[in-house]
């Protein structure tokens, strides 16, 4: 099989969508995307469920027909061309696409198979990706017996047989635990390193700033927001220090002690008694400062912590809801987060 480094005769960008559209029935689940990756780099495509992600990746590798746009891979017409389409991509959906009766070898062997390997070609094949994905003492296992973690690298494993041009990952990570998620991560960066151009999906903004050159933020089926994950970081104010107020009847007096440290309005997490700010990239003086300005004013706190901004910051900022609501200040988890005017009014400032 040929290792597909170029695809002769093309020198645009190795995966470009323009205007694409997909409804079923009355859900609009494409609403006119336009996205657009370069030869060896990497796009995530990020936001919640139902945002459109999967959609948008099922159209480019020729599962879907979209209602309008046009979405080529490597100068490619997704519709007139699929079978050449499918000649240079692997894709690894949210479910693994193994069969469990069968062993981590068997999966892969016949994978070659159906790319047309020889028999000696396909073991081989297998046994390198085997090696390289660190299945190799369990190879000759059932794969129903393997982790959650191993299923999604050899799931991996199968959609590289071919070696192909351009892979497309759907929320490669999600259920796997924080050692898997990390070690799924090394092995992202190691095909790109190899010169893959890579398009994931995830719900997580970490894993898209760790992973991706360029990210692409879908809500309701429209791009809402596409940059570096620097860039989007800025926009929503950098990192987050939390903390739950333990007595919820000084909500609003701990909310005006940090306010003049957050840029921009702190967020109010009512159920939770759960504060936030928006701190840039000061760190653990901002942490300081945070204990002080509570201390200062005699509220006690649980949790106090810095993390980096999630999804749902990233929703909040840019539309006003959480990525789990509908503009009614929903938020993951069941919680509610207060509107920023009822904060401030409460808040006797």
């Amino acid at each position: 099989m040929l290792d597909r480094k170029t695809s002769p005769g093309w020198s645009g960008p190795a995966i470009v969508a323009e205007r694409l559209e997909k409804s079923f029935g009355d859900v609009r689940a494409l609403r006119g995307v336009d996205l657009s990756v370069e030869r060896g780099r990497v796009l995530a495509v990020l936001g919640p469920n139902g945002a459109g992600k999967t959609t948008a990746v099922r159209i480019l590798t020729t599962l879907l027909t979209p209602d309008g746009g046009r979405a080529l891979v490597e100068g490619r017409d997704v519709v007139r061309s699929a079978e050449a389409v499918r000649e240079l991509i692997g894709l690894a959906g949210q479910s693994a696409a193994i069969v469990e009766e069968l062993t981590g070898r068997e999966n892969l062997e016949i994978m070659g198979r159906l790319y047309h390997l020889g028999n000696d070609q396909a073991r081989a094949r297998a046994a390198e990706l085997l090696e390289r994905f660190d299945l190799a003492e369990a190879a000759d296992r059932p794969a129903k017996g393997y982790s959650g973690g191993m299923q999604r690298r050899l799931d991996l494993a199968a959609s590289l047989v071919a070696r192909p041009l351009v892979l497309f990952l759907d929320e490669p990570t999600t259920g796997l635990d924080p050692r898997s998620r990390i070690g799924m991560w090394d092995v992202i960066r190691e095909l790109v390193s190899g010169g893959t151009t890579l398009l994931l999906t995830t719900q997580y903004l970490e894993e898209a700033d760790e992973l991706a050159d360029e990210i692409v933020v879908i809500d309701h089926g429209q791009v809402i927001a596409a940059g570096t994950g620097q860039t989007l970081k800025n926009r929503i104010g950098g990192d987050v220090v939390e903390f739950v107020v333990v007595d919820r009847s000084r909500l609003d007096d701990a909310r005006g002690a940090v306010g003049p440290l957050s840029d921009g309005e702190p967020t109010v997490d009512l159920d939770g008694a759960r504060i936030g700010i928006r701190v840039g990239d000061r760190g653990s003086d901002a942490l300081v400062q945070t204990v002080r300005a509570l201390d200062a004013v005699g509220i006690q706190t649980e949790g106090l912590g810095i993390r980096r901004p999630s999804l749902d910051d990233v929703f909040l900022t840019l539309t006003g809801h959480g990525a789990e609501g509908s503009g009614d200040g929903s938020a993951p988890g069941g919680r509610r987060r207060r509107p920023r005017a009822a904060a401030a009014e409460g808040s006797g400032r």
